[in-house]
């Protein structure tokens, strides 16, 4: 059976047409009308699952009054939305990556990064109203349906062309990343909105700008973080604080001067925010992977690139052809871990390498595509420690198995306790405040108080520069403490 170009296209586009005049609405909180294949239920169920993966890839920072603080003035915020009713959670992620982000149905994240950015709840609550301003225009939903009706118009194609199946995995692929961000008319609406709820909710909206500088600067300063930051993830228009300022100027003059700011009360709910990356998480020393909350320690293979995350620990040769990851293992004991690995399809067990240690390899298989994929050969192995199950895999590809094998093995074989009181004591930076009884700058407070973050750090923290005079009776941020022993660089840095 032939079907002719035209005919096709003709028949994706008449799907595509019948699916729009159905799920277009419009949006109350913009007046717009919006492209939505997804009811509020669905919407909420999709938000709930993902917050279950984001809770546990990331974790909740451990301090239980900031958490309700935050949530409660997310909470005062969206009841000014026009969705109010909706399953609202505003958490605080255990991350130390300057961002904030929204999922569907409204929940809502904000590093603990972010948050020792901040200079006062105004500021705190207008990055809320923009997230929550993406929840209540639907931007993730009319994203998601933008991803569904290309992908059905795609499976018409598919189904009539044989040479369209042959590439479906690559395509769909390039539909997913075409529509992960938001657009720039997503962002002008969740600040346009975000705006309108800050003001709405009492607070002095030009803190609202003070964040687009100190984000701004953060971003240039960062290095790379397990999170994106929030400008990358946030496109920035050169334009865009300028247009915020001159609407703005446009509110009431009583709104534009006399919201709420909450400078210091916020400060104060910092005092002891760890900054950074916490090396209770575990640490590096070069190669050495120390790890003081389990007492482990382990020896990657030197000159690999290595990354800590929440999950897992990874090593990674520069030529991205072999690696060692640690895990911890869902199973109740070792051997059932070992069961649970080779009962997998496509792996293969070879000879045990030591207790609880087997040599494996992966089946030959094709991809969707029908091409031949690259068989991996390595060890895992099972540990039980401190009542956990970890385990220890490493693994390259076939060819590169004989070259591999020795550095692979030496660093599975370094695995053991940590007792060294030097590691396991190591403690993370904090924010601590100080308040002037006297005018000074911030140079000479650091110095005087022997803080260990630099001084562009304490700057870009406090929203100054690094000159400016500080006035008697100011709370400043301060970072004490987080020094390593030997060496070592924080977890997850590169």
């Amino acid at each position: 059976m032939t079907i002719r170009l035209r005919t096709l296209r003709s028949a994706v586009l008449a799907t595509a047409g019948l699916l729009v005049l159905e799920s277009c609405s419009v949006n109350p909180a913009t007046g717009q009308r919006q492209l939505a294949m997804m009811s509020e239920a669905q919407e909420v169920e999709t938000g709930r699952q993902a917050d279950r993966e984001i809770s546990a890839a990331y974790g909740l920072y451990d301090d239980p009054e900031l958490q309700a603080y935050v949530e409660r003035v997310g909470l005062a915020i969206a009841r000014q939305t026009e969705r109010p009713n909706l399953p609202w959670q505003i958490r605080v992620v255990d991350d130390p990556v300057v961002n904030a982000f929204a999922l569907p149905g409204g929940f809502l994240y904000v590093t603990r990064g972010i948050l020792g950015h901040f200079n006062s709840e105004a500021e705190l609550a207008s990055v809320l109203g923009h997230e929550i301003g993406h929840v209540t225009g639907r931007h993730s939903v009319e994203q998601m349906s933008k991803a569904q009706l290309a992908s059905v118009g795609f499976g018409v194609a598919m189904i009539a062309s044989e040479g369209m199946r042959r590439f479906g995995d690559l395509a769909q692929l390039g539909l997913n990343l075409l529509f992960l961000k938001f657009s720039r008319t997503h962002e002008k609406e969740a600040d346009d909105l975000g705006l309108r709820y800050l003001v709405n909710a009492g607070y002095d909206p030009r803190p609202m700008l003070d964040v687009f500088t100190t984000l701004d600067r953060v971003s240039a300063a960062a290095g790379a973080g397990r999170l994106p930051n929030w400008l990358s993830t946030h496109p920035n228009p050169e334009d865009r604080g300028r247009r915020l300022a001159a609407q703005i100027a446009q509110l009431p003059a009583e709104r534009q001067t006399t919201g709420r700011v909450e400078r210091d009360p916020y400060l104060r709910r910092l005092e002891g925010l760890v900054f950074g990356e916490n090396p209770r998480d575990g640490f590096f020393v070069e190669n050495r992977f120390y790890h003081p909350e389990m007492a482990f320690q382990l020896t990657m293979p030197a000159g690999w690139q290595q990354e800590n995350q929440r999950q897992a620990v990874i090593s990674l040769r520069p030529e991205n052809d072999a690696a060692v990851i640690l895990t911890l293992a869902a199973e109740g004991s070792p051997q059932e871990a070992a069961r649970a690995f080779f009962s997998q399809q496509g792996i293969e067990r070879g000879n045990a390498w030591r207790t609880n240690f087997h040599h494996f390899r992966t089946a030959p298989a094709v991809d969707a595509a029908g091409q031949a994929q690259q068989q991996l050969r390595g060890i895992v192995g099972f540990v039980s420690h401190q009542g956990r199950v970890l385990r220890l895999l490493g693994m390259s590809v076939a060819e590169r198995w004989p070259q591999a094998e020795r550095e692979l093995a030496a660093a599975l074989a370094s695995f053991g306790p940590l007792t060294d009181r030097r590691y396991l004591d190591v403690q993370p930076a904090r924010i601590r405040l100080v308040a002037l009884d006297r005018p000074t700058t911030l140079a000479e407070l650091a110095r005087r108080e022997g803080a260990t973050a630099d001084l562009q750090q304490l700057a870009i923290l406090n929203g100054i520069a690094p000159e400016t005079p500080l006035a008697a009776g100011r709370l400043v941020k301060l970072v004490h403490g987080g020094e390593l022993p030997g060496g070592a660089r924080p977890a997850g840095s590169r």
